[in-house]
């Protein structure tokens, strides 16, 4: 007995020795996978610290001629700070309406009973597969006469009421239909009604796919550049997809290091907020599945 207990714990100390290589593999093979995402990211990064010319040197150069000047001359030569406050603006206020909507009409279709449910939510997952394109000059025409035109209202609006809003609505129905019956079943008996279930029991229980929604919904708000193409003519109102191709020199030709610079400033954010909420990410996705 005693020999073969020694026996046994020599193979378990043996086995990760005789692992230790292939898992040196795996990693190896991850990084060389994760190269191509992550080498434009470092370019960009390096080149927004050099100079027009210096770009189009070698392009992982460390010679960073420029520094902060390309961040300083943004500022100061165009109306970044104020683009940059319209976008922020549009996404404070869209992310949230996107989420609030999402959560009550997404509990709605998976818990409640009404006439026209199963119709309406199928018409919610057809506007996903609607183009923005099809229906944009009528909205502007809609907008236009509403006296909106060349405002924000119209971006915020077209981001809550879009493609993703309609996909954001999908994953919460699909959460709250995985949720046992029985909690909402407690609540009633402690003196809950609807409103009291789905605000004390059913929202912390979804904050996992509320972060998903959100992230979804920032980026959304983010990157939008076909509707501000759309409706915003004045420079100082226009959200930063838009500012990005405004760094032109008189000829027509783009200033590259300071395009950069500002790619730079609009990636950050959106970057470090997956970075941040990238588990949550992951294991709302893996949670929210098909059912139902």
């Amino acid at each position: 007995m005693r020999s073969d207990s020694l026996s046994l714990g020599l193979e378990r100390t043996q086995k990760p020795r005789s692992s230790q290589p292939w898992t040196l593999l795996l990693y190896v093979l991850l990084v060389l996978v994760c190269l191509p995402f992550v080498l434009p990211i470092l370019w960009m990064f390096l080149s927004s610290l050099k100079s027009a010319q210096g770009i189009f040197g070698s392009p992982f150069s460390l010679n960073v001629d420029a520094g902060l000047k390309n961040f300083a001359q943004i500022f100061a030569n165009y109306p970044f700070a104020r683009q940059y406050l319209n976008s922020l603006l549009t996404l404070a206020i869209s992310v949230p309406v996107t989420l609030l909507l999402a959560a009550t009409a997404g509990y709605a279709f998976a818990r409640m009973r009404f006439p026209g449910r199963d119709l309406a939510f199928v018409m919610t997952l057809a506007a996903m597969m609607v183009p923005a394109e099809l229906v944009a000059i009528p909205q502007f025409i809609a907008f236009r006469n509403l006296g909106l035109a060349n405002t924000l209202v119209p971006i915020m609006l077209l981001q809550i009421f879009s493609a993703t809003g309609a996909l954001s609505v999908f994953l919460m129905r699909q959460h709250f239909i995985t949720l046992p019956r029985e909690l909402e079943e407690a609540g009633r008996i402690d003196g809950l009604g609807t409103l009291g279930v789905f605000r004390y029991i059913m929202l912390p229980l979804s904050r996992p796919v509320l972060a998903t929604v959100a992230i979804f919904a920032v980026l959304n708000s983010w990157n939008d550049y076909f509707n501000p193409l759309i409706y915003l003519n004045d420079e100082a109102k226009m959200t930063l997809p838009l500012a990005l191709q405004r760094f032109t020199d008189p000829l027509g030709g783009t200033y590259w290091n300071l395009t950069l610079a500002a790619s730079v400033l609009v990636a950050l954010p959106v970057l470090l907020a997956f970075l941040m909420a990238q588990r949550t990410f992951i294991e709302s996705l893996a949670a929210s599945g098909t059912k139902g």
